[in-house]
This record gives structure tokens, C-alpha cells and sequence, in this order.
């Protein structure tokens, strides 16, 4: 009962938090700029938000395709189109509580390649740090491409004398935590350093990896076409075809984080796109109009594939579902 309780939270406070944001967008919309948004949606150019869903497929498939080198090193020889179908099934699951799709993941791994669920979890695992520390190379590019009008902007928000506060406050609890860390036998402690040994031991894995190097450039290559599939839709519009390489990284980099934020980015994502092209001088409509096109096409790219996989698992493998 308490653990159906958890999942629902899980599920509804995302949602609701994405509805409101939409809300949000909606109540401070004029209605000439809510014009201008369908009629962006109207006479957007599609052929290149089709390329853009074309380019997300080789990131599909990609990570499906590093995940065997994982495997492999475990001594798992799996079928590639199981890899590629249960990726596809936990992004679909992703869009109804965050993060869920890695459990469903492993748990269809175990179901149809007798893979343990700890040892195919554990994989996935090692997957989200490597995917946290290439996107964290796209975060300092970004910052170190546009680092003046970052500051500016940051600056004309929040006076310095906050700013050094702020920046004492982290160090403060920072030190507190370090401290918390080394001293305290608390059990929550106790239970996050065991579980921090748990991805260290992971990551080790890599390392030992005897395809390491192509498991980093299939790390590199999945992250690359979510940047060209990003890059391509701003030929979709007139208003966004002239934008820097630079401005569309931020824009990338912000979308990216706004996912985690509600159910697949429900209403975040837009928002975030809409304050980031802002602040390089694309109209608030044009800016929303862009991020709902690309949020769209991408999230019924990923419902069809969820679903498509979802039914073709026990076909391929001549099992039933349940």
C-alpha cells in the first residue's frame, strides 16, 4: 500500500507541476502571440522535423548498441533487437514517472535474455554517469561560449553582494556535508555510501571494459545526434533559421534539463527554450512555438516506438507478454 502511494506521487506531482507550467505559459500569452504560435505550427517546415526524428533514431540505436559492450563484459551475449526494444519500451515509460524506464528496462532484459535484474540494472546505472558527465562537457562549452551574456544576465537579476552570500551559503553546507559524510553513522548515510560504492564499482567496470573505448565513443555518438536532432529543427521555422551554433547548444543543454523536471518535460521543456532564445532576442511566441514542436515530435516519436517495441518483445522472442 505504501509503495502504490510512492508511485503515485511519482506520477502525479510531475504532472501536475508540467500542467501548471503550461497554465502558466498560457495565462501570460496575448492572444496575437498565441496566434502567432499556431500559425508558427501551420506553416513550420516538417520535412526537417521528420530529419530530425530520423537522426534520433541512430540515438536509439546507439544506445541500445553500447549497452551490449556492458553486457558482454557481465558474459551476457544478448540479441541486439531485444536491446534496441527494451530501450525504446523505457523511454515510453520515462513519460510516466521519471527515471521508471530504467527499472522497466532491466526488468524486460531479465524477462526475455535471462539477464539478473541487478546485474542489468547495475549496467544502466554506469550508463546515467557517463551520460551526466558528457552532458557536463556540454554544459561547460555552452557556459564558455556564451559566458558574457550569461553573466550579464545573471548580474541584472541578482546584485553581487547576493551572489557572494549565495556562494559563502554552498561552501557553508558544503563543508557541513563533508563533514556529515566522513563522521555520522547515520543509517541514511550508511545506505548512500553503500549504494555511491555501488557505481563506483560500476564505473570500474568501464574501465576494465575490453571494448571501453568504443563504449566512450557510442557515449559521445548518442549525445551528438541529440544535439544534430535539436541543431535540424530550427530549420522548422523562419524565426529560428539564423540562430548561432552557440545559442543552440544553451537551448539544447536547457531542454535537456527541463526533461527531468516533469513527466518527459510536459510544459518545462517549452518554458525553458523560450527563456533561453529569449535572452538572444527570439520573441517569446516564436520561442514557445519552437519548443513545443520539437517537445511534440519528439515525445510521439517516442510513444510510437515505446509502443511498436512493447508488442514486437514477445514476437521476436515467442512469448507472451504477461
Amino acid at each position: 500500500m505504501k509503495e502504490n502511494i510512492k508511485k503515485s506521487i511519482s506520477l502525479i506531482i510531475p504532472l501536475i507541476l508540467g500542467l501548471s507550467i503550461i497554465y502558466y505559459q498560457y495565462s501570460t500569452l496575448t492572444s496575437s502571440e498565441i496566434n502567432k504560435i499556431k500559425d508558427c505550427f501551420e506553416k513550420a517546415n516538417y520535412n526537417y522535423i521528420y530529419l530530425s526524428l530520423f537522426v534520433a533514431l541512430f540515438g536509439y540505436w546507439s544506445r541500445a548498441y553500447r549497452w551490449k559492450y556492458a553486457l558482454n563484459h557481465l558474459g551476457f551475449k544478448t540479441k541486439f533487437h531485444n536491446d534496441f526494444f527494451t530501450v525504446c519500451v523505457s523511454y515510453l515509460v520515462n513519460l510516466t514517472i521519471p527515471r521508471s524506464g530504467e527499472i522497466s528496462r532491466a526488468a524486460l532484459l531479465k524477462k526475455y535474455e535471462n539477464v539478473p535484474f541487478d546485474k542489468g540494472f547495475g549496467t544502466i546505472v554506469a550508463e546515467r554517469i557517463v551520460d551526466l558527465l558528457v552532458f557536463l562537457l556540454f554544459v561547460v562549452l555552452a557556459f564558455f561560449l556564451q559566458f558574457d551574456k550569461l553573466y550579464d544576465f545573471l548580474a541584472s537579476k541578482i546584485s553581487l553582494g547576493k551572489i557572494l552570500i549565495l556562494g559563502l551559503t554552498f561552501v557553508i553546507l558544503g563543508v557541513i556535508f563533508i563533514l556529515i559524510w566522513i563522521y555520522a553513522e547515520w543509517k541514511i548515510i550508511l545506505k548512500l555510501k553503500k549504494k555511491l560504492a555501488g557505481l563506483i564499482e560500476g564505473m570500474q567496470s568501464i574501465y576494465k571494459m575490453k571494448d571501453r573505448w568504443k563504449y566512450l565513443f557510442h557515449s559521445f555518438f548518442i549525445w551528438f545526434s541529440y544535439l544534430v536532432m535539436f541543431y535540424v529543427t530550427i530549420y522548422a521555422l523562419p524565426e529560428t533559421t539564423n540562430l548561432n551554433f552557440d545559442v543552440v547548444v544553451m537551448g539544447f543543454i536547457f531542454g535537456t534539463l527541463a526533461v527531468g523536471f516533469t513527466n518527459g518535460g510536459l510544459g518545462a521543456y517549452p518554458l525553458a527554450i523560450a527563456m533561453i532564445f529569449s535572452l538572444f532576442g527570439v520573441p517569446k511566441d516564436i520561442g514557445i512555438a519552437f519548443g513545443w514542436l520539437t517537445w511534440t515530435s519528439q515525445t510521439i516519436l517516442t510513444i510510437l516506438l515505446g509502443l511498436c517495441s512493447y508488442l514486437l518483445l514477445p514476437l521476436f522472442n515467442n512469448k507472451p507478454k504477461n
